[in-house]
């Protein structure tokens, strides 16, 4: 993605910035993807992978990004608290 819209762009519900997902990252939201658990804020089932995604920089919300735009919708983010840790490694 494009640092430079990487810098302009923000979480449509808190504000805060973003940071690119890394491969760990990746694979431990694609692992939940396969065992079909993982979830959006609208509490609808992701079936696709995620090849790239945006973190939130304190770790709590995930938006993918869907060739090469990144989906900013607030009811299709992804809640981290989800994940077998509680958050974003």
């Amino acid at each position: 993605m494009d640092k430079r819209l990487l810098d302009i762009l923000c979480c449509p519900v808190s504000k805060r910035p973003l940071r690119m997902a890394t491969a760990r990252e990746l694979a431990a939201l694609n692992q939940m993807v396969e065992q079909a658990s993982l979830v959006t804020v609208a509490d609808v089932t992701v079936t696709e992978a995620l090849r790239e995604a945006l973190i939130t920089t304190d770790g709590q919300l995930v938006y993918r990004i869907h060739d090469g735009i990144p989906v900013m919708l607030p009811e299709e983010g992804i809640g981290t608290q989800q994940l077998p840790h509680g958050s974003i490694d």
